[in-house]
């Protein structure tokens, strides 16, 4: 038996009908929305119907929300980023799996890796990424 969502999760309440949101696309298994606070015009949400805390929770959904966003991605005709926030410190704010898919475009002005063109740092650098991996082992 599937346990009871969370009565004050946004998503399940959208999911529900009784919250508000610009639905994009549904699908049997997810919908697409445009979120409150997008990072452009191109940003939207794709949300599972099936509440589970992050992408960690349930691989099975993950994987069918994953192949939802890339076909709502696929369908603008541009260059898109796929995300997925996935805890606190990760920045998830709603405690409900969920994509974030930005369709991009050259020059569209968008920065959300300002540390990019910088130079990395000893430890922000792919070599002491190998090195921590390597000592998890």
């Amino acid at each position: 038996m599937t346990p009871e969502p969370p009565a004050d999760c946004p998503f399940c309440q959208i999911l529900a009908g009784r919250a508000p949101a610009n639905i994009i696309t549904e699908w049997p298994d997810a919908i697409a929305i445009v979120p409150l606070r997008p990072c452009s015009s191109t940003h939207r949400l794709v949300i599972p119907r099936v509440h589970v805390k992050d992408v960690r929770e349930d691989l099975d959904v993950t994987t069918a929300t994953v192949r939802r966003a890339i076909e709502l991605a696929l369908g603008t005709g541009t260059d898109f980023q796929l995300i997925a926030n996935t805890g606190p410190d990760a920045e998830q704010t709603v405690d409900h799996a969920h994509l974030h898919v930005i369709g991009r475009e050259a020059g569209d002005g968008l920065n959300l890796w300002p540390q990019r063109n910088k130079q990395p740092t000893t430890e922000g650098s792919a070599a002491a990424w190998r090195r921590q991996q390597k000592a998890a082992r």
